[in-house]
């Protein structure tokens, strides 16, 4: 059992000395005071240059309250400033929350960019999980004015393809995941589309490619959306994931389908059903995939 009495501050000074014996929740590490003040800033930091008390248990040993299997990572993390994960790590949400805990933000920056870069399902993820896409288009006239100077407009008319698509997954986390990957192109700028309802698992993405005949604005004024797909890409300049860096527009829905396939594929699914031709994915009217 942990002394709860924590020494006085002259005994606490003294008492910080190599190779310093750790305690975190039963699990028992030895290391040094460079490893443990790092970060300077942090609550390890400050344990462990004095200026907070230190608890210890019957052995002697510096006790921390907290989860002991995902600490080993965390001080690795200190030592290299390197975060080096076994192969399907499925702890990341508990080493985050420890780390934000001891407040390393360098160690949880560096978690956003290995859980930006590794798959869902190498983080884990339930299995059997279901996929089921239906996919609608439409081609709508439009009529509209074309102005060429001061009482001088042309009516002109195009044909533009309207295209829909209706998604539920089981796996919210992979909703997530493709609210990521897809994007409107908007007046404003990229915009993420969003689930139909907050408390359910269904998504409704709809967007109409601009054709050469339509001009941006009367495209605007229709309040038409382009869809996008981008990938994450580390920014050179900081170093950080950039989700929505150098998106490529969506033409039409045999690429919608493959890019939906790409990612989807690479999270550990496999195509369950296709409608109504299974030799023929890309025009498929329906779609449903498993999480083997």
């Amino acid at each position: 059992m942990p002394n709860l009495n924590p020494p006085d501050d002259h005994d606490n000074r003294n008492c910080l000395q190599d190779p310093v014996s750790l305690n975190v929740g039963g699990e028992i590490y030895t290391t040094t005071l460079d490893t443990l003040t790092r970060c300077r800033d942090s609550m390890l930091g400050a344990m462990f240059t004095g200026q907070m008390p230190v608890l210890r248990d019957q052995g002697g040993n510096v006790f921390i309250d907290r989860d002991g299997k995902v600490f080993r990572y965390i001080l690795n993390y200190l030592r290299s400033s390197s975060l080096d994960l076994p192969d399907g790590f499925s702890e990341l949400s508990l080493l985050r929350r420890e780390a934000d805990f001891f407040q390393i933000r360098p160690l949880l920056e560096e978690i956003c960019r290995y859980e930006a870069s590794v798959p869902l399902s190498l983080r884990g993820g339930p299995l059997g999980a279901m996929i089921v896409v239906n996919v609608y288009s439409k081609v709508r006239v439009l009529h509209f004015n074309l102005r060429h100077g001061p009482e001088n407009y042309e009516l002109r008319t195009c044909s533009v393809r309207a295209f829909s698509v209706d998604l539920f997954c089981t796996w919210r986390a992979f909703m997530a995941l493709l609210c990521e990957r897809f994007s409107y192109r908007t007046p404003q700028g990229l915009a993420s589309p969003c689930p139909c309802n907050p408390t359910n698992n269904r998504l409704k993405i709809e967007w109409v490619p601009r054709p050469d005949e339509l001009p941006r604005d009367q495209y605007d004024k229709q309040r038409y959306r382009e869809l996008t797909v981008s990938y994450p890409e580390p920014a050179q300049s900081d170093d950080v994931m950039d989700t929505h860096r150098n998106p490529s527009d969506i033409a039409d829905m045999q690429g919608f389908v493959e890019e939906l396939l790409k990612v989807s594929l690479a999270e550990g699914f496999k195509v369950d059903l296709v409608t109504p031709d299974p030799a023929e994915i890309l025009n498929c009217t329906s779609l449903r995939l498993v999480k083997c």
